[in-house]
């Protein structure tokens, strides 16, 4: 179920998933604001995912992880990780009395910690094989396999409109078809030899 809201928002041309930590670069004054408000008071804010695909309006829920560098002219970069997706019904100008806009908002509450199937998480691990990664903690999530697998703007789209019961068959396709390209790239080796 859907829980309703009204936070800071940071419209971007990205769609962090679940768990995803994610670089940013703070510039603008009224972002700077929102850096210092979620530095001072822990809140989180959102970033709509700012493109032409977003007809259901989905956008993800950040926190500010860590402030890795401040520049003399008050810009900053930072780290934030995604809590949570939400659909924004409304956009405003501004965030109460503040200069960063902001949105109403219904949160999904995603289970970050969701687990995969016994079928997606063992071809997860023979898709690391093949890329040649040997270190990595697990267990993974659902969220964690969709991040590794470097999903695309339209991808990622498709993934969060989804039902949670469809994620495992939409994950285990998209494995299927890099472990397929992959493989073609090796035996590409085998067939033409470089000068």
């Amino acid at each position: 179920m859907d829980e309703p809201g009204h936070i800071p928002m940071f419209p971007l041309a990205i769609l962090p998933l679940p768990g995803e930590l994610v670089p940013l670069h703070i510039f603008e004054p009224r972002y700077r604001q929102l850096l210092q408000d979620a530095e001072t008071n822990d809140i989180t804010f959102g970033i709509y995912f700012s493109h032409e695909i977003n007809q259901a309006r989905l956008g993800s829920l950040m926190r500010l992880e860590s402030v890795i560098k401040r520049y003399a002219g008050g810009e900053s970069d930072i780290i934030v990780k995604c809590e949570d997706v939400f659909y924004m019904d409304k956009l405003s100008l501004t965030y109460k009395s503040k200069m960063y806009p902001g949105g109403d908002v219904r949160f999904h509450q995603v289970d970050v910690n969701k687990v995969p199937s016994p079928a997606l998480y063992e071809l997860f691990l023979d898709y690391l094989k093949s890329r040649n990664i040997s270190q990595y903690s697990t267990p993974f999530s659902v969220y964690q396999i969709a991040c590794e697998l470097s999903l695309d703007l339209n991808d990622r789209y498709k993934f969060l409109r989804l039902p949670h019961d469809r994620h495992d068959h939409f994950l285990l396709n998209r494995i299927r078809y890099q472990l397929h390209l992959l493989s073609s790239e090796a035996k590409s080796k085998d067939v033409y030899h470089l000068n």
